[in-house]
């Protein structure tokens, strides 16, 4: 069968990672892409990244894409060699990324019409059954930062949040901001799959909790919510749009928007009334 040549697939984040590989495996079993395309990707990736792509060896080789090809400015030349390419360099400045579901544009970058693929499929279903199974906990895991502080939950929020389930549940409570980091993928399911629930701010972690069906309260600013876990059935998510910034900012361009979105979890003033019950709905669902 024609080979095929993944150009920066699928960038350089976990969270596009995990969401991107499960395109391609949808790809590969409707015969839209040859099995094992070559994906060509950037060097330097954090070892966790890394072994996600190694997890999926099964449906991708990798190869290197040099940093100085990173662009389309200029074409790449060892995607010449195979019958088909598809270029996805500078995939986060193109519109269209930023106005639909992620794994809809993945799906069309990789020429599959997202309509013909039922929402069940459109899951992280790749990933759980290439690690080893793990089974729920007893725990709340709470992820207050991201790849960006755009998206970072504010200290007090985050402060009110641990307050509340401690309280409230009776669960022991572990957050991310003390925890030490995961020494690898395998340790990062583990703690996703081992908790009751989750709340965060980060998406790479939401996706993680897709993957493993563990329930999830995600908080989204920057990003409407559909464009990244429409999908996922026990997730629920709130969006705190910030007042005055364009949807789907990718990149800080100066403190005022870091202020924005800071500022849209207080949107309804020092009362957080709001918060605690988002909060007491999640824990009550998570026991379904």
């Amino acid at each position: 069968m024609a080979r095929c040549a993944i150009v920066n697939g699928f960038g350089r984040t976990l969270g596009d990672s995990i969401i991107g590989l499960q395109a391609l495996s949808i790809a590969i079993a409707s015969g839209t892409i040859p099995p094992r395309p070559t994906l060509f990707r950037l060097p330097g990736l954090s070892p966790i990244i890394a072994q996600a792509y190694e997890a999926a060896a099964d449906l991708a080789e990798i190869a290197e894409l040099p940093w100085e090809d990173a662009t389309r400015a200029r074409p790449f030349a060892p995607a010449a060699a195979f019958p088909q390419a598809i270029d996805m360099r500078d995939f986060a400045f193109d519109p269209a990324f930023r106005s639909v579901a992620m794994i809809d544009y993945f799906l069309r970058c990789l020429g599959v019409d997202p309509a013909t693929v039922p929402g069940a499929e459109r899951r992280n279903t790749w990933l759980a059954p290439r690690l080893p199974a793990k089974p729920h906990g007893a725990y709340v895991l709470v992820c207050p930062r991201t790849a960006s502080a755009l998206r970072n939950m504010p200290d007090e929020i985050h402060a009110h949040i641990l307050a509340w389930l401690a309280r409230h549940t009776g669960a022991e409570v572990l957050t991310q901001a003390t925890l030490p980091p995961a020494e690898n993928l395998d340790a990062l399911g583990t703690l996703v799959a081992g908790a009751r629930l989750m709340v965060s701010a980060d998406t790479a972690m939401v996706h993680l909790a897709d993957a493993f069906a563990t329930p999830c309260l995600a908080f989204f600013t920057s990003h409407r919510p559909e464009w990244r876990v429409r999908d996922y059935p026990r997730c629920h998510a709130e969006y705190l749009r910030p007042a005055g910034l364009p949807e789907a900012l990718e990149f800080v361009r100066d403190d005022a928007d870091i202020a924005a979105c800071h500022a849209a979890w207080f949107a309804r003033g020092a009362d957080l009334a709001w918060l605690d019950a988002l909060l007491a709905t999640a824990w009550k669902g998570s026991a379904a």
